[in-house]
C-alpha cells in the first residue's frame, strides 16, 4: 500500500494536534481545580453538579430568610423587655396609690408618674425599625400602630390603627415562621386562662369595695362565665350569667364583710350598697379588646387618681378602680411575658435551623465537590503522561518526515 506524503504529514498533524488537546485540557483542569470544566467533560456530573447548586441557592436563601426573621424577632424582644419594665413600674405605682393616706396632692403626683409610664408605653408600642417600619402594625408598615384622640381634661383615648395582619417569613424548605405580633394581641389582649377580673359600675353611688375574687372550685358549675352582681335597694342582691351552667340568685341577703361564693369563686364585698349598684366579674381571657387594653387600664387610673376624694363613696370608687387596674396590669405583663417568650422560643427554632442548615451546606458542597472538583493526584499524573505523549507525538512526526527516497539520491 502506498503512503503519500501528504497523508504522512495530515496523520503526524493530527496526533500532535490530539495529543497537544488532551495536554492543554488536563492543564486547564488543574488550573481551575475543576475535574469538569465544561459540560461536555461529563454530562451526567455536569447536570447533577447544577441541580446541587441550586439546592446551594436555596438553602443560601433560606439562610438569610432566617437573618431578616432573627433581626425583626431580636427588635421585638427588645421592645416587649421594655414593655415588661414599664408595666411593672405602673403596677408599683398603682399599688403605692392604695395607701388610704394620701392625700389628694400626693395622688395627683402618683398621677403624673402613671402618666409618664403610660407615655413611654404608647411610645413602645409604635416603635419602628432601622427601615421605618411599625413593628406592631401588621400588615400596614408605614402607619403608625396606635393613635390618640384628644379627650380634653382625661388621659388621651388610645386606638390601634393597625390591622391583624401577622408578617411571615419561609425559613425552611417546609417552615413558615411568625417574625411580628400584632399591637391588639400584645397590648390589647389577655392571655387564655387568665385570672377573674372584677369591675364596678362607673354609676354605682354607694361605697361597697370589692376585694377578689378567688378561685375556690374550678370544676363548679358555671365556671369560666362572666357573672354580674346586682343590688336590689332593699338589702338583698342578685347573681345572674348568661351561661348555661349556672343557676341565677335573686333576693340574696347582703351582709358588710361577707365572702360571697358563685360560681367556683369568692368575692369579698365590704361597704354599704346602693340601690342599682353593681359589679362583673370576668374572665380576663374573655375580656374585649377594651376591656384588656393596657393604655385604657392605665388611662382611667391616671384619671381616677386625678379626681378628688371627698366621699366614702369616691374613696369606694377609687378603691375600685385601683383593685381592677391592679388585676389587670397583672394579667397585661402575664400576656407580654407570653408573647415574649413566644418570641424567644421562635429565636430558639432559628439557632437550631441554622444548625441544620450549615449541615446541609456541608453535604451539597461534598456532593458537588464529589462530581466536579479535581483529584490533583490523578490530574498531575494525566499531565506528566500526556506532555510525554505530545513530547513522543513531535518527535515522532520530525523522525518520519526525514523518511524520503530523495535524501538516498546522490
Amino acid at each position: 500500500m502506498r503512503i503519500s506524503t501528504v497523508t504522512m504529514y495530515e496523520q503526524g498533524v493530527s496526533a500532535m494536534n490530539r495529543q497537544q488537546q488532551n495536554f492543554m485540557d488536563v492543564g486547564q483542569q488543574i488550573a481551575s481545580g475543576k475535574r469538569v470544566v465544561n459540560p461536555s467533560d461529563d454530562p451526567r456530573a455536569a447536570a447533577r453538579a447544577v441541580s446541587v447548586s441550586q439546592s446551594l441557592a436555596v438553602n443560601a436563601q433560606q439562610e438569610s430568610s432566617r437573618v431578616t426573621a432573627r433581626n425583626s424577632l431580636s427588635q421585638e424582644e427588645s421592645v416587649l423587655n421594655s414593655v415588661s419594665d414599664a408595666i411593672g413600674s405602673a403596677k408599683s405605682l398603682v399599688v403605692q396609690a392604695g395607701n388610704g393616706t394620701l392625700s389628694d396632692a400626693d395622688r395627683e403626683s402618683l398621677a403624673s408618674d402613671l402618666e409618664g409610664a403610660f407615655e413611654t408605653l404608647v411610645g413602645l408600642a409604635n416603635t419602628t425599625d432601622g427601615n421605618g417600619t411599625y413593628l406592631f402594625s401588621g400588615y400596614q408598615d408605614n402607619a403608625k400602630a396606635f393613635s390618640r384622640t384628644d379627650a380634653g381634661d382625661a388621659v388621651d383615648t388610645i386606638s390601634y390603627e393597625g390591622d391583624q395582619g401577622v408578617k411571615q417569613q419561609k425559613i425552611d424548605a417546609e417552615r413558615l415562621m411568625k417574625t411580628s405580633d400584632t399591637g391588639t394581641d400584645v397590648f390589647m389582649r389577655f392571655s387564655a386562662g387568665s385570672e377573674y377580673i372584677a369591675e364596678a359600675d362607673e354609676g354605682n353611688t354607694g361605697n361597697v369595695t370589692f376585694s377578689g375574687p378567688d378561685v375556690r372550685d374550678a370544676d363548679a358549675a358555671g365556671y369560666g362565665e362572666t357573672f354580674d352582681i346586682s343590688f336590689n335597694g332593699d338589702g338583698t342582691y342578685d347573681i345572674s350569667s348568661s351561661g348555661a351552667g349556672f343557676a341565677d340568685q335573686t333576693n340574696v341577703a347582703y351582709t358588710d364583710g361577707e365572702t360571697i361564693e358563685f360560681g367556683g369563686m369568692a368575692l369579698t364585698l365590704e361597704g354599704e350598697p346602693a340601690a342599682g349598684d353593681s359589679f362583673t366579674v370576668t374572665p380576663g381571657g374573655d375580656m374585649s379588646q377594651e376591656q384588656a387594653s393596657l393604655f385604657k387600664t392605665i388611662g382611667d387610673t391616671i384619671n381616677a387618681l386625678r379626681q378628688p376624694v371627698e366621699t366614702d363613696a369616691d374613696q369606694a370608687a377609687l378603691d375600685n378602680t385601683l383593685s381592677t387596674a391592679s388585676r389587670k396590669l397583672d394579667a397585661s405583663l402575664d400576656n407580654v411575658l407570653t408573647t415574649r417568650a413566644s418570641v424567644g422560643a421562635r429565636m430558639n427554632e432559628l439557632d437550631a435551623l441554622d444548625d441544620v442548615g450549615g449541615n446541609r451546606e456541608i453535604a451539597y458542597e461534598q456532593t458537588r465537590s464529589d462530581l466536579v472538583d479535581l483529584d490533583y493526584n490523578t490530574a498531575i499524573s494525566d499531565y506528566m503522561l500526556s506532555q510525554v505523549g505530545l513530547q513522543a507525538s513531535q518527535k515522532s512526526f520530525a523522525d518520519i518526515q526525514q523518511m524520503s527516497l530523495f535524501q538516498f539520491l546522490n
